[in-house]
C-alpha cells in the first residue's frame, strides 16, 4: 500500500452504517474529521471497543460542552508568527494545520478550525525570534504535523535552523509513523535530509506519537528503523486515553516493544482538558496507578517515560502517591520561580487536571 489513500468525510467510511454516519454529522461539523486506508485497515471494524477505531474514529459524546480550545493556555507563549516560547531553551514551530490522521483526543483541535491564524506559511518571523534569543537551543517542529509536507517543503526550514550557531537540537513532533509509515519508507529525500543534517553533535529527534501496540506494525517499525539508519534518534510520547490504552498489559507491551526497537518511552501525558476530550479522560490518580504498574514490570530503557500534565504554567510531573498524598514536581517550568517545585496535596480521586487538586499541604524545592 505505497500510495495511502486519505479521507476528509466520515460517509466515505465504508465499515460504519448509515446510520452511524448520519449520527456523528454534527460532530463532524463541529470537529473536523481525517484518516486513511493504512490506518483504517489497522481497525478491527467487528469491535465497537477497537483502540485504534476510538482513537480516530469521532463519537457523540465529543459534544460535551467540557473544556476549552487552548487548555494548555498556548497563546500566552506565542511571541511570534507561527512560534512559541515557553521554556528558555525551547522554540516551538507551528509548521502546518494538517496531520496524517485526527486524533479525537486532540488538544490543537484549534489549529484545525476554519478561523485558526496560529499556523503560518511563512515563518521568516519565527527564524528572526530565534536569531535573537541566543538562550534557544532545542526548537521543536510540531503543528499539525509537519510529516504531512513534503520534504521539499520541510528541507528549508532545517536549512535555516541549521545555519543558526545556538541552535543544537531539532525535534519533530509527529505521528506519521503510525498514521502513514510509507512516507518514511519510500521517501529517500527525507533520509538524505537527515543524513546531512543529523550531525556527531547536533541531531535531529523525531518525537514519536505510538498511542497503542497495534500501531506497531511492521511497516512502522520499517519506517522506524530507515529513520534511525539515517542518524536521527527516535523516542515515544502519548496520552493515555479512557478505552484507549488504560490498560497495564497494552501499556508494558507497547513500553517494551518501542524500546526494542530503539524508540524508549519519553512522556505520559495526562489529557487536557480540551474542549471535546471529555471522553477520553481519566482522573490523574487511575493514570498514575495504572502507568506505575505497567512501568515496574518493564526493563529500565522500556520503563523511563515520566509522567506528566503539559500544564499552563509548565510540564508538572506526578511523583508518585501515598494514602493521603498526591507528590507532584515541575519537571519543565515557564517561570524560573518554579523550577525544580515540588509540591504536595492531599489526594482527589475524582481530579483530572492539576487545578482540580486545591488542598495544598506543603511545596518546597529541590536543590
Amino acid at each position: 500500500m505505497a500510495n495511502v489513500r486519505y479521507m476528509t468525510k466520515v460517509k466515505k467510511i465504508e465499515q460504519l452504517s448509515p446510520e452511524e454516519i448520519e449520527a456523528l454529522q454534527p460532530v463532524e461539523r463541529k470537529f473536523v474529521f481525517r484518516s486513511n486506508d493504512y490506518y483504517n485497515n489497522l481497525i478491527d471494524w467487528d469491535n465497537p471497543d477497537d483502540p485504534l477505531r476510538k482513537l480516530v474514529i469521532p463519537r457523540e459524546d465529543e459534544l460535551s460542552e467540557w473544556g476549552e480550545l487552548d487548555a494548555s493556555g498556548e497563546h500566552t507563549y506565542t511571541k511570534a508568527k507561527g512560534l512559541e516560547h515557553k521554556y528558555s531553551d525551547t522554540a516551538l514551530i507551528l509548521f502546518n494545520d494538517v496531520c496524517g490522521a485526527y486524533c479525537r483526543y486532540c488538544f490543537r483541535k484549534r489549529l484545525f478550525m476554519n478561523d485558526n491564524d496560529d499556523t503560518v506559511r511563512d515563518l521568516s518571523e519565527a527564524i528572526e525570534y530565534i536569531k535573537a534569543h541566543k538562550e534557544i537551543t532545542n526548537v521543536l517542529i510540531t503543528g499539525g504535523d509537519a510529516l504531512v509536507a513534503s520534504t521539499k517543503k520541510i528541507r528549508p526550514l532545517i536549512e535555516q535552523l541549521r545555519a543558526i550557531d545556538h541552535v543544537k537540537i531539532i525535534r519533530f513532533g509527529t505521528k506519521m509513523t503510525a498514521f502513514n509509515p510509507y512516507r518514511f519508507i519510500n521517501d529517500d529525500s527525507l533520509m538524505e535530509m537527515i543524513k546531512e543534517f543529523s550531525t556527531p553533535e547536533k541531531k535531529i529527534y523525531f518525537m514519536n506519537h505510538f498511542t497503542h501496540p497495534n500501531e506497531l506494525t511492521e511497516e512502522a517499525i520499517k519506517g522506524i528503523h530507515r529513520l534511525i539508519e539515517a542518524g536521527a534518534i527516535c523516542t515515544n510520547q502519548t496520552p493515555m486515553l479512557r478505552g484507549i490504552n488504560d490498560d497495564v498489559e497494552a501499556l508494558k507491551t507497547m513500553f517494551e516493544k518501542l524500546s526494542e526497537i530503539g524508540v524508549p518511552p519519553y512522556y505520559i501525558f495526562g489529557v487536557r482538558p480540551t474542549l471535546g476530550n471529555e471522553p477520553y479522560t481519566m482522573p490523574i490518580e487511575e493514570i498514575s496507578t495504572l502507568f506505575e504498574k505497567a512501568r515496574v514490570q518493564t526493563s529500565g530503557l522500556a520503563g523511563r517515560a515520566r509522567f506528566v500534565m503539559s500544564h499552563k504554567t509548565g510540564k508538572i510531573e506526578v511523583l508518585g502517591m501515598t494514602e493521603e498524598n498526591i507528590l507532584f514536581r515541575y519537571h519543565r517550568a515557564a517561570e524560573a520561580k518554579d523550577r525544580g517545585k515540588v509540591m504536595v496535596y492531599k489526594r482527589n480521586p475524582e481530579a483530572l487536571w492539576f487545578d482540580d487538586y486545591t488542598e495544598l499541604v506543603e511545596e518546597y524545592y529541590l536543590q
